[in-house]
C-alpha cells in the first residue's frame, strides 16, 4: 500500500520520518519531495509497505503531532493528470 504522510514541519528530516515509518514494518519505497526550484522540502512524502504494516502505521500516526505539527497519514490517492500552469514569459 502507497502511504501519504502529510502535514510535515520543514524542519523535519527524510531520516526521522523514515524511522518512524519503519517501527510499522519495512519500506518497500519512500519518496521526500522538494520543490523543484529551491530543493527545500515540500512538507509531505510518499512510503510503500505492506498493506497490514501500512494500517497498522496509519492508525498510529494519523494526527500524531511531530515537529509541533499534526501529522496527516492515509492511502496515498491515485494521481490526477495536471496541465503544466508554469508560464514561460
Amino acid at each position: 500500500m502507497k502511504l501519504y504522510i502529510g502535514n510535515l514541519s520543514f524542519s523535519s528530516t527524510e531520516t526521522e520520518v523514515r524511522e518512524m515509518l519503519e517501527q510499522y514494518g519495512p519500506l518497500t519505497s519512500f519518496s521526500w519531495i522538494t520543490d523543484r526550484d529551491t530543493g527545500r522540502p515540500r512538507g509531505f512524502c510518499f512510503a510503500e509497505m505492506d498493506n497490514a504494516n501500512a494500517d497498522a502505521a496509519i492508525k498510529a500516526l494519523n494526527g500524531k503531532e511531530l515537529g509541533g505539527r499534526n501529522l496527516k497519514v492515509n492511502e496515498a490517492r491515485a494521481r490526477t493528470e495536471r496541465r503544466n500552469t508554469r508560464r514561460s514569459w
